[in-house]
């Protein structure tokens, strides 16, 4: 993880920050990319990409984007030196698709999924949007679907900054209908039938 900055250039505690990111233990389900980070937004940024995997079928439950802004001036509207801009996707049951919940039941998984890890957090401010797609003539044997995703950023508050990578990768593993573990608890891949 190498982050945006000028080379050579990056401040203390953004090294910190990519040492802290690097260093965030993620469930074996999770796999981590790192991509080029937006421009012009902060002084300093690193993205990363994720996709949430089945361990039987290395089938994709659910992928995101997280984005760690890093600004020393604090810009007004983040309260803060860092942002965290995120979204996560999945593709849920088409029975879903008129829960009137849904968006609330997906924010208080965001919301759940912070305080869980203790990533404290202020300024947080998000959406929950549901598509649902239905096919019709030459593809209406297709079945319904419907692909709920979380867009949120929110002010980390505190220095662990790999807490608030992996509170993300928990509302992620929530979205793919993965069930939570404990703090020390591993999952085992699934026995195949």
């Amino acid at each position: 993880m190498g982050g945006r900055g000028l080379p050579g250039d990056s401040p203390v505690e953004f090294t910190r920050a990519l040492q802290e990111l690097r260093d965030a233990r993620m469930r074996p389900e999770v796999r981590l990319t790192e991509v080029p980070a937006p421009q012009r937004i902060a002084p300093y940024a690193v993205a990363l990409t994720a996709e949430v995997v089945s361990q039987r079928a290395d089938e994709e439950l659910a992928s995101g984007r997280f984005v760690l802004l890093h600004d020393p001036s604090e810009p007004e509207p983040w309260g803060g030196p860092w942002r965290a801009v995120t979204f996560a996707r999945a593709e849920l049951e088409a029975e879903l698709a008129n829960d009137p919940m849904l968006g609330a039941v997906g924010w208080s998984w965001l919301v759940d999924a912070l305080d869980g890890r203790g990533a404290h957090h202020t300024a947080e401010a998000g959406t929950v949007t549901r598509v649902v797609s239905e096919s019709f003539a030459g593809l209406a044997d297709r079945r319904a679907s419907v692909e709920m995703e979380v867009r949120a950023s929110w002010t980390p508050t505190d220095d662990a900054l790999g807490t608030h990578l992996q509170a993300w990768a928990d509302l992620l593993c929530t979205v793919a209908g993965l069930p939570p573990l404990p703090e020390g608890v591993v999952a085992l891949p699934a026995q195949r039938r």
